[in-house]
């Protein structure tokens, strides 16, 4: 259905735009499916006197609301940077998915609260054909939702999308346990519709929890994927004027707006004007083919200086002391008239728990160690990589 109305509705038009357009599509659609879902589940559980029939109609009815916050969400994304957001508005999406997690949460502790009750005075429910009917649709219904909002979320790059997909496919099970509390009830005397009903609240409290997390991470600042560094590390050094790149951080502002900083190590003795003009065309690049925005900071390296390389080599050989997966960069050696600093940074993985005051002080006493009147100036790093 979601492709038929693409076609129909979403059509020659930029990446930006469609982009919007289809994350509103898909929020329309959310919208009618979950009124229609929370109409006929409300009609099922009046049948039935069913509080986790309910409980679940009303649940479908909180989704609503949060494909309109989702709705809202894309169409504010989608506006144009200005002098208060020289960014752009990408990262409401992000807002948005954190209300629609929000009312997640607050609808599962109402339910959570119903359920008990009924636990403390269980009452009997009534099964009938049309109820069972209205719950296996709106299982179906639920997961070709869950489906759909997984695959646009991960084409589209919504958080939102996703945290949906993930509600939606929550909704499916927590259904189908409502689904056996009616067969047992109708096939046995347990009353069990207070227990499905607190098991379908704990799963609609889980389900917010699982998609406040997904969604609060970007909001707060997290690494850039593996996979995404290293495509970028790859374009970068595929130029022939670059030796190395390192300090590559990713800056997120909402799906489609990333900007992109790094530090390119270059020959110390090639023509300043002939490396300027290829860090250009990087910069251009990067910004036509990851579709964002790029600044390179050029770090001259000497090649073929024999005493810097087996310096380097050395501190190298003992890094292990501080930690796993500790590496160096930058390295860089100043002659004076009492002794030589040895320039570098070193980057510690955010697991290794040293303060960067015993960090530093080990590798001063390693350079110390070493043949020679050295002194390490020295600056700590972190990495900004995702596992």
């Amino acid at each position: 259905m979601i492709g038929l109305l693409q076609k129909i509705f979403v059509k020659n038009r930029g990446e930006a735009e469609t982009r919007t357009a289809m994350g509103m599509l898909c929020g329309i659609v959310g919208i009618v499916l979950n009124v229609l879902l929370f109409a006929g589940k409300l009609i099922a559980g009046a049948l039935s006197g069913s509080i986790a029939i309910v409980s679940d109609a009303f649940n479908n009815l909180s989704d609503a609301g949060s494909s309109v916050i989702t709705l809202l969400g894309f169409r504010l994304a989608s506006q144009k940077p200005d002098e208060a957001h020289p960014f752009g508005h990408g990262r409401v999406e992000y807002l948005s998915g954190l209300m629609v997690s929000v009312m997640i949460l607050l609808m599962g502790f109402e339910l959570l609260k119903s359920a008990v009750g009924k636990i403390i005075d269980p009452q009997p429910t009534k099964f009938g054909v049309l109820t069972f009917a209205i719950l296996l649709a709106s299982v179906a219904v639920k997961l070709y939702m869950a489906l759909y909002n997984r695959s646009y979320g991960k084409r589209l790059g919504s958080e939102a999308m996703r945290a949906t997909a993930i509600d939606s496919l929550s909704d499916c099970v927590a259904t189908a346990v409502v689904i056996v509390s009616m067969l047992v009830s109708h096939l046995t005397s347990l009353q069990i519709d207070g227990w499905c009903g607190l098991l379908v609240a704990v799963m609609i409290l889980w389900s917010g929890f699982s998609s406040a997390k997904a969604t609060v991470a970007p909001l707060l600042g997290q690494p850039a994927s593996r996979e995404l560094v290293e495509s970028i590390s790859a374009l970068v050094c595929a130029h022939e004027e670059v030796i190395g790149v390192h300090d590559l951080i990713v800056h997120d502002y909402g799906p489609g707006r990333m900007m992109v900083s790094l530090h390119a190590e270059v020959a110390a003795e090639a023509d300043l004007e002939v490396m300027h003009d290829a860090i250009d065309n990087i910069e251009q690049e990067l910004a036509h083919r990851l579709s964002c925005r790029a600044v390179i900071h050029m770090d001259p390296i000497r090649l073929g200086d024999a005493e810097n390389e087996a310096l380097k080599a050395a501190i190298c050989a003992k890094l292990p002391q501080i930690g796993e997966n500790v590496t160096l960069h930058d390295f860089r050696r100043v002659v004076g008239p009492t002794h030589t600093n040895l320039i570098f940074d070193v980057v510690v993985p955010f697991e290794n728990k040293q303060s960067d005051a015993e960090v530093r002080a080990t590798i001063e006493r390693i350079v110390a160690e070493l043949d020679g009147n050295y002194r390490a100036v020295v600056e700590i790093d972190r990495p900004f990589v995702g596992k």
